[in-house]
């Protein structure tokens, strides 16, 4: 008979969406939304439908599998965990713990997750991976201005006068914030998009601004600069509770309103209309994840950040610089879980430049990578010379359920489970603060093993096992001891489905902040103590017609690579029924220029790479932009990160995907 069980979304997600499950016959059968959760209500999107699809999939891993000449071969697991055990424990012995590469993403949201960072301090401590392609550049700016990086509470958006939506899609990537929006809209607040695209979130809008791709935080410079001039800044804020103001004034001084405009391709009047709307809060402002995707990507989000504090928006309600809402997983006891205080040797590879470090890797060279939660040659940039790393060490282990396109350089697939195989915590989301409980439904198929069981494994077979030695109950448990004092305990999640973590809803109300001189810091002492400019500037992306001009000679056109519509970057691609295939979306004025028509087979290069796809022009863009979706891989036609730089940000924690010129041409 069939069952309806309360679950949750694993995937990386803004909206981390309460689920209920039909299970049948031990097969998941349906994935519905659940109608009691406070925030997702019972709405859900395609991606984590499509999760019963991903459960029950006939392409699906089902045994360890073992590289030799060239083809795939079926082991055992104790086969395949002896080898790598042995393969691991010859390492530490002879080249040293970091001669390891771990090489994650966050495929999964889940709490125990965190649990093979656990296994490689106990081993001794790996090369690790740090920055972020997603959010690194903003996570840092935001830190460097606030202390940290928090956002308001959904239900805070209801005391919003005005709401600016500024390079973000929500339509496509926050379904349900999307709907907390269309109801603010009802109830009279005003809604204003800035985006080079005119996309789905921005047909509901007020206004609609487009902007040069990657001018965003010049944007905000001159309405900083428009505010100063009108003298509708908030003087209190700035005097009380800022630091470093003089800097800003300073910066803003070597810029024109015109030259603001022309950067950015907004007009004078609307800068000075969005500095009278900024001054007349509340005004809440969030911001999306490509702006930050550029060589000034951090700069660009402490300019926004400023431009919040310069109109007094921070600290109050319907206020706020909403980029992400870090006080979500601080609510856990990942130290506990993580054990970092048994490494002891340690080195970093940022995630962007992680093909290049491994192949540059000395004292000691890189001799295995071990993936987890991710798909490298798809998602990092300069796929090339990844694929050129990933094929040049000894040894490549990669955990996952499906044949990605890493997997297939791996000597070593260990087909792991699904979210409705293994029992978990999820809390993903930097829109709203809850944690979602997500029961075992079903077994998994064939030999597949839960991340947590093949960690075990190893553990056992290297020494530490007893560090591995508890239930999954007792790892949950110790996970939320940090919240014990709150009444969030893993009986009452289990009972209840979810729970609402401890955060402040209306951040930095007190005006109290966590930068070193407790308050918001238009000079950050953060940057400075790491050797980085701590002052803004009004810098910008490096591929550009300002900044390379005989670069923009020929590659003309920006590329963006936005999130996809249907899958989770690469993660459900090959569950898509029909034949999948690369859409280059262009601005009409490219479609012009280069006389090209709707499903038009076209080639898009540049010095890095090129992929070949079918055009759709696109409605309403920023002239000279061009679009295509990240996530698809080599099945498809390729990833759009043949083309991307694996460059760095300018506060060298995120990456520059976005900050791209290529050219097209019709085939």
């Amino acid at each position: 008979m069939a069952e309806i069980v309360q679950s949750a979304c694993p995937l990386n997600c803004w909206d981390n969406c309460g689920f209920h499950v039909t299970v049948d016959a031990g097969k998941v059968k349906k994935i519905d939304g659940n109608p009691n959760h406070p925030i997702t209500k019972g709405k859900i999107c395609g991606r984590g439908r499509m999760l019963e699809a991903r459960t029950n999939s006939s392409e699906r891993l089902l045994y360890p599998l073992k590289k030799i000449n060239g083809q795939f071969e079926r082991i055992s697991w104790d086969q395949a965990l002896n080898e790598i055990a042995a393969k691991l424990q010859y390492l530490k012995e002879s080249f040293g713990t970091t001669s390891v590469l771990h090489s994650h993403d966050y495929a999964n949201g889940g709490l125990l997750k965190n649990l093979d960072s656990r296994f490689f301090n106990n081993y001794g401590g790996v090369t690790e991976i740090t920055g972020s392609i997603c959010w690194g550049s903003g996570i840092e700016g935001q830190s460097w201005d606030f202390g940290d990086a928090y956002s308001h509470g959904p239900e805070d958006l209801i005391n919003s006068k005005q709401i600016v939506i500024w390079g973000r899609n929500v339509a496509r990537t926050n379904m349900h914030f999307f709907e907390n929006l269309q109801n603010a809209k009802r109830n009279g607040a005003k809604l204003i998009v800035i985006d080079p695209i005119y996309n789905a979130t921005a047909k509901i809008a007020h206004q609609y601004i487009s902007i040069q791709p990657g001018m965003d935080g010049i944007l905000a410079a001159g309405i900083m600069k428009e505010m100063l001039r009108l003298g509708i800044e908030d003087r209190h804020f700035i005097k009380n509770h800022t630091i470093g103001f003089k800097h800003l004034e300073e910066v803003l001084e070597t810029i024109s309103i015109d030259e603001v405009s022309e950067l950015t391709g907004v007009p004078v009047m609307t800068i000075t209309e969005l500095a009278v709307l900024y001054s007349e809060g509340p005004t809440s402002s969030f911001f999306g994840l490509g702006m930050q995707r550029y060589a000034n990507g951090g700069n660009t989000i402490r300019l926004l950040d400023a431009l919040v504090a310069v109109s007094g928006n921070v600290g109050i309600q319907g206020g706020g610089a909403n980029y992400a809402n870090r006080q979500v997983g601080q609510s856990f006891n990942v130290q506990a879980l993580s054990s970092a205080h048994k490494k002891t040797a340690s080195r970093q590879f940022l995630m962007m430049k992680q093909a290049e470090s491994i192949l540059a890797a000395k004292d000691p060279e890189i001799k295995m990578i071990i993936v987890t939660c991710g798909n490298p040659l798809t998602q990092v940039p300069d796929t090339n010379r990844v694929r050129q790393a990933f094929t040049s060490v000894e040894t490549l282990v990669v955990i996952d359920q499906f044949m990605t396109d890493t997997a297939e350089l791996a000597d070593y697939v260990l087909p792991t489970t699904t979210a409705f195989e293994e029992e978990d915590i999820y809390y993903s989301s930097m829109y709203h603060h809850y944690a979602n409980y997500g029961p075992k439904l079903v077994d998994a198929p064939g030999e597949a093993k839960s991340d947590l069981w093949i960690w075990t494994e190893l553990a056992n077979r290297l020494g530490f096992g007893a560090e591995f030695a508890h239930t999954r109950s007792e790892w949950l448990e110790l996970g939320l001891e940090s919240l014990s004092g709150e009444g969030v305990t893993l009986e009452k999640i289990k009972q209840d489905s979810f729970a609402e973590l401890p955060v402040d809803t209306v951040p930095w109300r007190e005006r109290i902040f966590k930068t070193p001189s407790g308050k918001y810091e238009f000079l950050s002492a953060a940057a400075i103590k790491k050797g980085r400019q701590g002052e803004l500037s009004l810098s910008l992306p490096h591929e550009s017609r300002w900044s390379q001009p005989e670069l923009a000679e020929k590659y003309p056109f920006t590329l963006l690579s936005i999130h996809p519509l249907r899958s989770n970057h690469s993660q459900h691609y090959h569950l898509l029924n029909g034949p999948e295939r690369i859409k280059v979306e262009v601005s009409p004025d490219i479609a012009k220029k280069r006389k090209l028509a709707d499903n038009d087979f076209v080639r898009v290069w540049n010095e890095r790479g090129e992929l070949n796809g079918y055009v759709s022009i696109m409605k309403q863009a920023h002239p000279g932009t061009i679009n295509i979706d990240e996530g698809t891989g080599r099945k498809y036609g390729g990833a759009v990160n043949l083309l991307t730089s694996s460059d760095v940000s300018d506060n060298g924690l995120g990456s520059t995907v976005y900050d791209c010129l290529v050219n097209v041409e019709k085939v």
